[in-house]
């Protein structure tokens, strides 16, 4: 060998041996990927793009499920329920500005339902935005993401990723859970650190949601309150739910022996044909109860604000409420006997404190039964109809029947006349498995709900939905057949929002703009991506392609028509819905 070839060949060695001797690095890429998978997120919901297309790959490298969709309202959507159903946040993932902006409507909804959800985005570098200089998507995210939700954090250094993640989870759940910014600038991404150092960075958030009782006087006070009356109701909300202190909730109500009211999402914490349900009298329960005790249930709009002909003669009641959020007591009415903390440790003394008994008056557990009794009665010829083109009520019979037949299927509920009424109609035996608009009775969660239910639960969904509602999310049909989810989607076709019979008053060429095209194909839309497109007309076949649909486990789209004269103005809530008293408009 050669002087030159040795003298090379030390040399590589060398390289070598300084390789090898090198610390191991890791970057921040690696850190938000590893923060996150320390907490048990292992599920995204994301919209890829720059600058987070590599942290995507590498996420899904490194063993995540990340869920690509078509916009990010719906993987903000997705997000968010999976929160709801987890009590762990749910992730989703965005670009910059636009893909920021898309997905905060999302945040903020989630926020107002209180579901956790942590929505990261990147972001321009701080030094150009804050000079206004014109960077790639500039916008000051943070600022404008604050407003809209529980809390929002920005990280600028790799050795800050660990606890910017431990914050935003903890700030998602603890006390009323809600919606988290986190905002990651794109040189993070890039940002080397020791790896020894950055994964003694890394915080694993402990007891984010310790329990927190009640005073024992705040709980005597309520004791009294329901011992002392003569017509007492709960009202079950979706916080109640979302608790998932289900079997203590069941012994309370049982134990008592009390008549309940479950709000929409929290159906199946008891089944809805409970002997003490009182969804079939809701009107006369709420007018005639003298005490009525809150779980997870906010007096807000969809109970009208706890006042009005709905609650029967002023001051005619008093209110025993539950929840984690002491400001939510009084927002209007009084609340005789706030239990403030967190519903499971607070059902769980309520239920000691009825030991011994409590058991409402004979009369007044013999009228609600009468008057649920009833009202079945009246509404059941209407479920069975076979009528073609279809109306709701038969619709939503057929479906009713598959929901009792399958009570572990999730279903996911939007639309108008299509949510106002399913909300009634359809049965639900267990916990956490219907998912719809909440609180601020927003259109276009379906899509985003229904892949979330189908990662989350591993359970067939069936989602219903109303035309006008199925087209804000429409899009993700290929995301559902993408990933080969066992999704169900039912559209209520009636042509139109609300009803497909409106017309121009000019007489001119163009629609209302209440109107679809008539006779649209959803089930086509389905087919184009390699699902399953299905075309009925009547209740038998669309209960039969139901059952065909969740049996086959395959992505299906199913085209209920509907009479396009069949639905209500506004749904359940046209009182909402102004109109002129100058000029009256045809409809």
């Amino acid at each position: 060998m050669s002087t030159a070839a040795a003298t090379i060949t030390k040399n590589q060695a060398t390289e070598a041996s300084v390789v090898e001797d090198a610390p191991a690095l890791t970057d921040g890429f690696q850190l938000v990927i590893d923060a996150l998978k320390l907490n048990d997120i292992n599920n995204l919901y994301v919209v890829p793009g720059i600058p987070i297309s590599d942290l995507l790959r590498m996420a899904q490298a490194e063993g995540m499920r990340v869920v690509s969709f078509r916009h990010e309202q719906n993987a903000g959507n997705a997000a968010a329920i999976a929160g709801f159903m987890t009590k762990k946040p749910g992730v989703c993932m965005t670009v910059s500005a636009p893909g920021f902006l898309n997905g905060l409507t999302a945040l903020a909804n989630a926020t107002t339902n209180c579901f956790p959800m942590i929505l990261i985005s990147g972001s321009s570098e701080r030094e150009i935005v804050d000079l206004q200089q014109g960077d790639y998507e500039e916008m000051d995210q943070l600022a404008i993401a604050k407003p809209l939700c529980k809390a929002a954090f920005r990280i600028l250094h790799a050795q800050d990723i660990g606890i910017g993640v431990a914050r935003a989870i903890r700030a998602a759940v603890s006390g009323r859970p809600g919606g988290v910014y986190l905002d990651l600038p794109a040189k993070l991404f890039s940002q080397v650190m020791d790896a020894a150092e950055g994964a003694k960075s890394l915080v694993k958030v402990v007891d984010p949601t310790p329990a927190q009782y009640p005073s024992a006087e705040a709980v005597n006070r309520a004791l009294d309150l329901l011992k002392g009356a003569k017509r007492p109701l709960v009202i079950f909300g979706k916080g109640a739910a979302y608790a998932q202190a289900d079997e203590t909730i069941r012994s309370f109500v049982e134990k008592s022996g009390i008549p309940f009211l479950q709000m929409s999402m929290a159906k199946g914490l008891l089944p809805d044909t409970h002997p003490q349900s009182a969804g079939a009298a809701r009107s006369l329960v709420l007018q005639e109860a003298d005490v009525v005790m809150l779980v997870g249930a906010r007096l807000n709009w969809l109970l009208s604000h706890g006042k009005g002909k709905t609650w029967g003669k002023p001051g005619s009641k008093k209110f025993i409420q539950v929840d984690i959020e002491p400001r939510e007591m009084d927002s209007n009415v009084e609340i005789h006997a706030p239990l403030v903390g967190d519903i499971a440790s607070v059902m769980e003394v309520m239920l000691k404190g009825i030991d011994g008994g409590l058991t409402p008056p004979t009369d007044w557990m013999a009228t609600v039964a009468a008057k649920r009794e009833q009202n079945v009665a009246k509404m059941a010829p209407k479920l069975m109809s076979n009528a073609s083109p279809m109306n709701f009520h038969g619709a939503l019979g057929a479906l009713r029947r598959v929901i009792k037949e399958r009570p572990d299927a999730m279903l996911v509920n939007e639309g108008a006349n299509t949510l106002d009424l399913a909300r009634g109609i359809i049965d639900m035996y267990e916990p956490r498995k219907r998912l719809d608009v909440g609180t601020w009775g927003v259109m276009g969660v379906g899509m985003g709900y229904a892949v979330a239910a189908a990662v989350e639960s591993g359970k067939p969904v069936l989602a219903v939905e109303g035309d006008s509602a199925f087209g804000f999310s429409g899009m993700e049909v290929e995301t559902i057949c993408r990933y080969n989810l066992s999704v169900c989607i039912v559209i209520f076709n009636n042509n139109g929002i609300y009803r497909g019979t409106d017309v121009n008053p000019t007489g001119g060429v163009d629609p209302s703009p209440m109107v679809f095209v008539p006779g649209s194909r959803y089930d086509k839309m389905m087919e184009a991506f390699g699902g399953v497109g299905v075309h009925v007309t009547n209740p038998d076949e669309l209960y039969r392609a139901v059952n065909e649909a969740m049996d086959s486990g395959r992505p299906t789209l199913i085209n209920a028509v509907i009479d396009p004269a069949a639905g209500t103005e506004s749904g359940n809530i046209g009182s909402l819905n102004p109109t002129s008293s100058v000029r009256k408009m045809p409809s």
